[in-house]
């Protein structure tokens, strides 16, 4: 049997495993947590969105990064001190403007192409993840962000999203918690919303169930091509264990760059930080008050999930910081804040804070496919989308394993 090794428990990585467990592949799971989700796949927006596939390469996100360096509660902040990597990061993504059309479109049909996948996962190991298929509505403030929005809705109809215009009022009785004016939105009744960290711990029992090898805790400290395939060698509470594996799939979300490195590849991922609080909906007033359907305010990059009847996500910003995640007052605040704007009746003295680092290539598309030598695949680099692709990336890779093998074999 073949046996693949999968670097990272993250959403990619478990699917990933999964996707390779059901075609009958022996899998084993390294991550250096002790749990799986536990890092960028802990707490996020909580959206499945295709709607929300538009990539950030366009001279407008300069324009706003520049406007908005000294401020620092603006959706996306750039901390101005250089590094090799950040600069050569921004450069190539300056180079992939002239790309932003085609890989907005690309994105988008890879989201709607996922879904089918992710919810075949979860129906196959039983899944309670809090899922809530009312739709994600887009709302708009500002006349230029929904003339824009407008542009971009082209672009999705041309991926095959149904996607449609709705006025103030629809918007309000769409979502009648909504307490805030606004100049219409843009609905999305396919995309949903559901927890991420419930999803990926159910998929990752259904992978054990399956024989998935899962070493938790686990720092690997060696990766060695062996011509045909890798040998991982790896710390389990400090004593270093060794294996050979026919296959490995980089999963590990920010870290993949280290690792494509010594692999021979580049893969010139950044971390870009997003943070979020959930509100705990202690009394029935805020229950109430708080939205069901999910909503995302472009103009501050905040997105939101009704996660069951007690909790309430809110999740945005972007921040170009490093490998940092330091949850800073200044950051959370502007969440808290939008919350209080858009639900008054909604209290937020219980808010769990929390930052992860999303894993962005300059192109905004995630680098699914084989590395330079043999038996090594790469399903990384999904940036804010990385829940909403995951599914059909995990697919696409094992499909390629699978005739990687059929070539080997022939």
């Amino acid at each position: 049997m073949t046996h693949i090794a999968v670097i990272g428990a993250g959403i990619t990585g478990i699917t990933t495993a999964y996707a390779l467990a059901r075609r009958g592949y022996a899998v084993s799971v390294f991550d250096r947590n002790r749990y799986a989700a536990m890092e960028t796949s802990f707490a996020n927006g909580g959206q499945l969105s295709a709607s929300n596939a538009e990539v950030w390469t366009r001279w407008g996100t300069i324009f706003k990064g520049l406007k908005w360096m000294m401020k620092s509660d603006a959706p996306l902040l750039v901390n101005p001190a250089p590094s090799w990597h950040k600069l050569s990061w921004m450069a190539e993504f300056m180079g992939n403007i002239p790309d932003y059309e085609r890989n907005t479109i690309e994105t988008a049909r890879l989201a709607i192409a996922a879904r089918e996948h992710l919810l075949a996962f979860a129906r196959e190991v039983g899944a309670d993840f809090d899922m809530e298929q009312r739709g994600i509505l887009h709302v708009y403030r500002k006349q230029s962000e929904f003339d824009h929005a407008r542009r971009v809705n082209a672009l999705l109809e041309r991926a095959g999203l149904e996607r449609r215009e709705v006025s103030a009022d629809e918007v309000q009785r769409l979502e009648p918690a909504l307490k805030a004016d606004t100049l219409g939105g843009f609905y999305t009744e396919s995309d949903f919303t559901g927890d991420i960290h419930r999803y990926t711990r159910a998929l990752s029992d259904g992978c054990a169930r399956m024989g998935t090898a899962f070493h938790y805790k686990s720092n690997v400290t060696d990766i060695t091509h062996t011509g045909a395939g890798v040998r991982l060698t790896w710390d389990d509470a400090g004593v270093s264990e060794s294996q050979a594996f026919d296959g490995i799939v980089v999963c590990a979300g920010v870290g993949s760059r280290a690792i494509a490195s010594e692999l021979g590849d580049r893969v010139n991922i950044y971390p870009v930080k997003g943070y979020s609080i959930t509100v705990t909906l202690d009394d029935a007033q805020s229950q109430a008050a708080a939205p069901w359907v999910s909503l995302l305010d472009d103009e501050a990059k905040i997105v939101t999930s009704r996660l069951g009847k007690g909790r309430f996500r809110i999740a945005g910003t972007a921040e170009f910081n490093g490998f940092n995640l330091d949850i800073r007052d200044d950051r959370i605040r502007p969440l808290r804040e939008w919350c209080e704007a858009f639900f008054p009746d909604v209290s937020t003295e219980h808010c769990v804070p929390w930052a992860g680092l999303r894993p962005m290539l300059p192109s905004m598309m995630p680098k699914v496919g084989p590395g330079a030598k043999p038996g090594v695949y790469y399903n990384t680099g999904h940036g804010h989308l990385g829940w909403t692709l995951s599914a059909a990336t995990a697919q696409a890779t094992a499909d390629i394993i699978d005739l990687s093998r059929m070539k080997n074999a022939a």
